[in-house]
C-alpha cells in the first residue's frame, strides 16, 4: 500500500513540552485516512499518537499497520478489549488503554470521523504547556469540506458550531487534553457506560479543578448524516444521557416543548394564537444561533433545520425516559459491524 505523503518518515523537532495524542477506533474504513495525517502533521508535532483498535474487521487495522510502519511516531494496539462484545463501555477502555501506553504526561484526545487543523494541538495545549490549566476543552465544528443538508441541519443539537471561531464550551473527548495526572486521580474513563464517558469524565475533572475553554481548537467534525442516521445519534445519546442520569434540565426543557405543542393543538378548537405561539417558540430554537448561516445556504438548510428541530423535543424526551427506564443503551454502527 503507498502511503500518502503526510505519513511518511521525516525529521521532526518540537519546542512543546511532549503531547500524546490518543485515539481509539473500530470499522473507521471510511475515516481513518483523513484521521491520521491530519493528527501526524501537527505543527509542532505530537511526541507520539497511540491508537487503539477495538478489533476491526473492514481494513481499519491493516491501514494502521501499515502507516506506523511508515511513521514511528504512530503507535498502533490492537486490543479486542474495547469492543463491546467484550466490555460494557469500549470507547472509554479505548482511551484508558491508549492513554496507559502513553509515554508523555500531556494527553490530547482525538476522535475518528474528525480532522484536526495542523495548529490544533499547540492551541489546544497551550493553557497546560503555560502551567495555567490541567485540562482543557476545544469543542467541535462541523467539517464543511463537503457536509449534508442534514449535518448543517443538527450541528447545534450536537453541540456542533458551524464555524471554527464560535466559542464553545463543550466537552467532548473529540477535542480535550489533561494532564495524565488528572487522568489517574479521578480514575479515567468510566468503562461501565458505552456514550457519555466522556460527560462523566468531565463532570469528574470539574470536581477537582477548572477547564480552559480553548479558542480555534475545534476538531473538524464529519459525519455525513441522513435524516434517519441524525435522529438515531441524537436517540442514542439521549438514551445514554437516560442511563446516566444527567442533563435533566435538558429533558425537562424538550418535555415541556411537547406538552406545548400538543396543547397548542388541541387547543385549535378554539383559537390558533397558542400554535403561533409554538411555532414562534421553535422557530427561535432552531435559528438562534445560525440563521444567517442557514440563510446563506439557501431554503433547503433553513428548512432541514426546522424539521429536524421540531423532531429534537420528540426525540429527546422519548429516549432519556426510555434509557431512564431500561437502564440500556443502543450499539452504534461501528460496534455492529463484523
Amino acid at each position: 500500500m503507498t502511503l500518502p505523503l503526510p505519513l511518511r518518515r521525516r525529521n521532526y523537532t518540537s519546542p512543546m513540552l511532549p503531547v500524546t495524542i490518543v485515539a481509539t477506533v473500530l470499522n473507521e474504513v471510511q475515516d481513518i485516512a483523513r484521521l491520521v495525517p491530519s493528527l501526524l502533521t501537527q505543527t509542532p508535532p505530537a511526541a507520539e499518537v497511540v491508537i487503539v483498535d477495538g478489533g476491526s474487521t473492514d481494513g481499519t487495522w491493516e491501514w494502521l499497520e501499515n502507516a506506523a510502519r511508515e511513521d514511528p511516531r504512530l503507535r498502533a494496539i490492537r486490543d479486542e478489549s474495547c469492543n463491546l462484545k467484550n466490555c460494557l463501555g469500549p470507547i472509554a477502555r479505548g482511551r484508558n488503554v491508549a492513554i496507559e501506553a502513553a509515554g508523555s504526561e500531556l494527553i490530547a484526545c482525538a476522535d475518528a470521523g474528525c480532522t484536526y487543523a495542523p495548529d490544533w494541538l499547540a492551541r489546544l495545549t497551550a493553557p497546560l504547556m503555560d502551567g495555567t490549566a490541567e485540562y482543557a476543552l476545544g469543542g467541535s465544528c462541523m467539517d464543511l469540506t463537503d457536509p449534508t443538508i442534514w449535518d448543517l441541519a443538527s450541528a447545534h443539537f450536537f453541540g456542533v458550531r458551524l464555524a471554527i471561531d464560535k466559542p464553545a464550551k463543550s466537552c467532548t473527548a473529540r477535542s480535550m487534553a489533561f494532564r495524565r495526572e488528572l487522568w489517574s486521580r479521578i480514575g479515567g474513563f468510566p468503562e461501565q457506560f458505552f456514550f457519555g464517558e466522556d460527560t462523566l469524565f468531565d463532570q469528574k475533572a470539574r470536581e477537582v479543578t477548572r477547564p480552559a475553554f480553548v479558542e480555534r481548537a475545534k476538531a473538524l467534525y464529519r459525519p455525513q448524516y441522513t435524516l434517519l442516521t441524525a435522529c438515531r445519534q441524537l436517540a442514542g445519546y439521549a438514551a445514554s444521557d437516560g442511563v446516566l442520569g444527567v442533563r435533566r434540565p435538558r429533558l425537562f426543557r424538550n418535555g415541556a416543548r411537547c406538552v406545548l405543542e400538543i396543547a397548542a393543538l388541541c387547543a385549535l378548537r378554539w383559537t390558533f394564537y397558542p400554535l403561533l405561539f409554538v411555532v414562534a417558540l421553535e422557530c427561535w430554537f432552531a435559528f438562534r444561533h445560525d440563521l444567517i448561516f442557514l440563510l446563506r445556504r439557501g431554503p433547503l438548510a433553513v428548512g432541514a433545520r426546522l424539521l429536524f428541530s421540531t423532531l429534537v423535543p420528540w426525540i429527546v424526551a422519548v429516549n432519556q425516559v426510555r434509557g431512564g427506564i431500561t437502564g440500556t443503551m443502543k450499539a452504534n454502527r461501528q460496534n455492529l459491524q463484523g
